[in-house]
Formats: C-alpha cells, structure tokens, sequence
C-alpha cells in the first residue's frame, strides 16, 4: 500500500470517529431537549446515582448457576421503579420534597466536591449521603430514608433478587395427581 493511500484511508478514519462524537453529543442535547417525564434528565440521573450507591453492582448470587451473575440496583431496573414510583405514587408535597433534596444534594456535591453528585466516585457519593442521613434537617433525613428504604424494597422484590438470590419458588409443593396411595392391612 503506497503513502498516498495510507494517508486517505487515516483521515477517513479519523473523519469517522470525529463524526460518530458529534452524533453522539447531538443525540444529547436532543435528548435534553426533548425529555419528557416529571422528573429532568438530570434529576434522573440523580436518583439511578443515588441507587447505584445504597445498592452497588457486584452482589454475588446466594445460588450459584451458569446464567446467574453479580447484580445490583441499576442492572436490576431499580432506578427505574424509583422514578416511576415517586413520579405515580407520590403527593405532590413528598415530590416537592424529593424535587428540592435532590436540588440541594446535587448543589452540595458541586459546593464540596467540584463536581455533579453522579459524576462523583462512589465514596464520594457514599460520604454526602451519609451527611444527609445524620443532618440536623429534618427535611434532609426524611429524603434519605425514603431514598434507602425505597431503593432496597425495589431491589429485594425483583425477579432477579427474588429467584437467584433468595432461592424463591412460586409454586414450592408439587401436585401430585391419581397418586396409588399404599393400602394399610
């Protein structure tokens, strides 16, 4: 392969991944954009962030099998459930509670940290929600309790939980039907 054409196929290439980028960062400010929920994106992302941490990825099965792998909150669908429920099953005071800590959390982690709460290392993360749950607010310990006992109620009621982790059988009897039953003599 001559220079020339060595040249031609390395700036196509870098033609090519400069323009995957640019879609990519398009495809996020157009899903900014064109968000729709009660919550923000960014909210969102707080609350997948704040489930990740009570309930990181890497819990081990209780059952060992082929097709179970270590878990935790987000590949669980937690987060999800958490987003659905305060946005469904709240009052509209508890989701401007949640709204508000939100806020503050995420402000308390640019304050402190210099940066996003879901951008943050887990310790980090850990080290703020930790604060909120022994702050003097009232307002700041109510969130964080709901956040933690919410967050484990998802995660210890999904199939994934229920079935690998806590050997959970629907149906833990069998029938057995036109059973010969032994005659006593």
């Amino acid at each position: 392969m001559n220079r020339r054409k060595s040249l031609k196929v390395l700036g196509a290439s870098v033609a090519g991944i400069a323009g995957l980028a640019l879609v990519d960062w398009k495809w996020q400010i157009i899903d900014n954009l064109t968000h729709k929920g009660f919550f923000t994106l960014e909210e969102e992302k707080l609350i997948s962030s704040i489930a990740d941490t009570i309930i990181p990825e890497g819990l081990p099965p209780i059952v060992p099998s082929a097709e179970a792998k270590p878990i935790g909150a987000l590949s669980t669908g937690t987060d999800k459930y958490l987003i659905k429920l305060f946005e469904q099953c709240y009052e509209k005071e508890d989701q401007d509670l949640i709204k508000q800590e939100l806020e503050i959390l995420n402000s308390n982690a640019n304050s402190q940290m210099g940066d996003d709460f879901y951008k943050l290392p887990k310790s980090d993360r850990e080290n703020l929600l930790t604060m909120m749950g022994t702050s003097e607010d009232e307002n700041q310990k109510k969130f964080f309790d709901l956040m933690k006992e919410q967050t484990i109620v998802g995660f210890t009621t999904v199939k994934e939980v229920m079935v690998e982790y806590r050997d959970y059988k629907v149906a833990p009897g069998f029938y057995t039907g036109c059973a010969d039953v032994p005659a006593k003599a």
